[in-house]
C-alpha cells in the first residue's frame, strides 16, 4: 500500500513539473536589438506577432523605435513547433517530387520571383533610389507609387538628405519627427508618421 502511495506521488509531481515547464516554454520572451532600417512593422511580422503586442508591450508611441533598443517580444513554443513540423512537411514533399515536377516548379518559382522584384524592390542598393522608395511605401501603406512620387517630388525633389533651415524637416518626405538618417531609416519614419496621422502628415 505505501508503495502503491508512493508511486502515485512520485507520478503526480512529474506530472506537475512537465506542465509548469510547458507554461514556461510557451509563455518565453525574446529580447530582440533594434537594428538600423527596422521598423514595428518588420519587426512583427518577423516574430509573427501584431504591432499594437510589440508596442503595448515596450511602451513605444508612435511608432518610434532607435537602433540598439531592446524589445521584449513574447514567442510560442507551439508556434515555433508548428513552423517546424511544416517546413520538414514541405522539404519532405519538394524531395518526392518528380524531375518533371521539379522543372515546372522551378519555372514556376522563377516567373513568381521575378514578378515580386518588379513590384516590390526589398532592398536599397543606392542606384535604385526611386524604385526601392516607391515600392516599399506601397506596399507597406496601400497608398499608390504615384501618389508618393508626387509628394516625394514635392517635398524634396528626391533628395535624400536635404533638410528645411526654417523648419527643420530632413529628407526624402521632409519629415519633422526625425533630423537625419538613411533612406531606409527615413521610410520607416514616413510610414510609421503614415501610420498615426495619414496622408494628413503631408496636407493630403
Amino acid at each position: 500500500m505505501k508503495k502503491l502511495v508512493s508511486t502515485i506521488v512520485t507520478t503526480s509531481a512529474a506530472a506537475a513539473g512537465l506542465l509548469f515547464a510547458g507554461v514556461l516554454n510557451a509563455n518565453a520572451n525574446s529580447t530582440y536589438t533594434v537594428k538600423s532600417g527596422d521598423s514595428v512593422w518588420a519587426i512583427a511580422q518577423k516574430f509573427n506577432t501584431t504591432i499594437n503586442h510589440v508596442e503595448t508591450t515596450n511602451n513605444i508611441k508612435g511608432h518610434y523605435i532607435l537602433p540598439g533598443q531592446k524589445l521584449s517580444i513574447k514567442t510560442s513554443s507551439a508556434s515555433s513547433d508548428n513552423n517546424t513540423s511544416s517546413t520538414t512537411s514541405n522539404t519532405t514533399s519538394s524531395s518526392a517530387s518528380t524531375t518533371s515536377s521539379s522543372s515546372t516548379s522551378n519555372t514556376t518559382a522563377t516567373t513568381t520571383s521575378t514578378s515580386s522584384t518588379d513590384s516590390t524592390t526589398s532592398s536599397y542598393t543606392g542606384s535604385n533610389l526611386k524604385s526601392y522608395v516607391l515600392s516599399q511605401m506601397q506596399s507597406r501603406t496601400g497608398v499608390s507609387a504615384s501618389t508618393w512620387n508626387t509628394i516625394i517630388t514635392r517635398e524634396s525633389n528626391w533628395q535624400p538628405y536635404v533638410r528645411n533651415s526654417s523648419s527643420g524637416a530632413y529628407g526624402l518626405f521632409q519629415n519633422m519627427h526625425i533630423s537625419s538618417g538613411s533612406v531606409e531609416e527615413q521610410v520607416n519614419a514616413a510610414v510609421a508618421l503614415y501610420e498615426a496621422q495619414g496622408m494628413a502628415a503631408w496636407a493630403l
